[in-house]
């Protein structure tokens, strides 16, 4: 005989308050309606489940028996309406956010450790990649969200892209390098230093061509390759070479006193850092609040960033 899952939690309502009353007060219910259903599953299973003509009501074994199985049946409507309203809030839940690997590890990573630090529940899965990596996957579904540097003919019209920071890259090199000693430093200044070439395919690796290409070199001297941010910021730190950096990964870590920026303008003023998201997309709670917490901690870097001079940035 199967009975209802509704009146087992009714009856395991009216055990553990008491009462008929009670037990209508913990569901959100009339009396009425309580005691109805008490009487159709008494009818139904053709025993009484409360002793009869006792004050207060007195479960029978039966009675008892079924309550706990009802009370399974309450914790699992409780926690699922918990975990049905966490995921809503955003939460909990997974998102998949995409990035190129010097400014994700130099600048993003930190602002999501801090959305972490709110929202632990919410599982956040990092991938490395640059534009033609990570755009086919925003269009396949496969990525909720990217932040990439980008010029607006570039972007697909399918993808929405939001600018959050100015396109900025610097020449870096360590705080206490011979050219940060200079009154003013000019291209050719450049040419006798070994460079930190960043990952073939990036925008930095093209900017870095770029600048060179400016002054006439195009064989360059490369002293490392290949690395992460985090042996690019050793080698840079214990050389006198040079690399190319996101303005902002440099300024993140201006309180280190380690790196400098030398003060020449380089870099496509027509590419800008922003979020790419697919066009009309109903993201999942918890992208939507990464996708805004992002867009607040680049609006707060930005404002940090106008507020200190460029001395002060560029020459600890």
């Amino acid at each position: 005989m199967k009975v209802d899952p509704r009146q087992l939690e009714m009856l395991y309502a009216i055990v553990e308050k008491g009462g008929l009353s009670e037990g209508a007060e913990m569901l959100g219910k009339s009396q009425p309606s309580l005691s109805r259903s008490l009487s159709l599953l008494e009818q139904r299973i053709d025993t009484p489940l409360f002793e009869k003509d006792r004050r207060p009501l007195r479960p029978t074994e039966l009675g008892l028996a079924l309550a706990a199985e009802g009370r399974k049946i309450y914790e699992a409507g409780r926690i699922s309406t918990e975990v049905l309203a966490q995921y809503r809030d955003g939460r909990s839940g997974g998102v998949r956010v995409g990035g190129t690997p010097f400014f994700f590890d130099g600048v993003v990573s930190g602002m999501l450790a801090s959305f972490q630090f709110e929202r632990p529940d919410v599982r956040i899965d990092q991938i490395y990649g640059y534009m033609n990596d990570l755009l086919p996957k925003l269009l396949d579904g496969s990525l909720d969200l990217a932040v990439l540097p980008m010029r607006d003919s570039s972007i697909p019209e399918d993808l929405e892209f939001n600018q959050i920071l100015p396109g900025r890259n610097v020449i870096a090199c360590r705080a206490g390098h011979p050219l940060v000693r200079r009154g003013s430093v000019t291209l050719a200044d450049i040419v006798q230093y070994p460079w930190i070439s960043p990952p073939a395919g990036s925008p930095l690796y093209q900017d870095l061509r770029a600048v060179l290409q400016e002054i006439g070199i195009k064989n360059f001297k490369v002293s490392f390759a290949g690395g992460s941010l985090s042996a690019t910021v050793n080698i840079l730190t214990g050389s006198d070479a040079l690399t190319v950096l996101p303005f902002s990964v440099v300024f993140m870590m201006r309180n280190q006193r380690s790196v400098s920026a030398l003060p020449i303008k380089i870099g496509d003023s027509d590419r800008h850092l922003g979020i790419l998201k697919l066009r009309g997309q109903k993201m999942k709670p918890a992208a939507q609040k990464v996708y805004a917490h992002i867009r607040h901690e680049f609006d707060v870097l930005a404002s940090s960033i106008t507020r200190v001079s460029q001395a002060t940035v560029w020459r600890p």
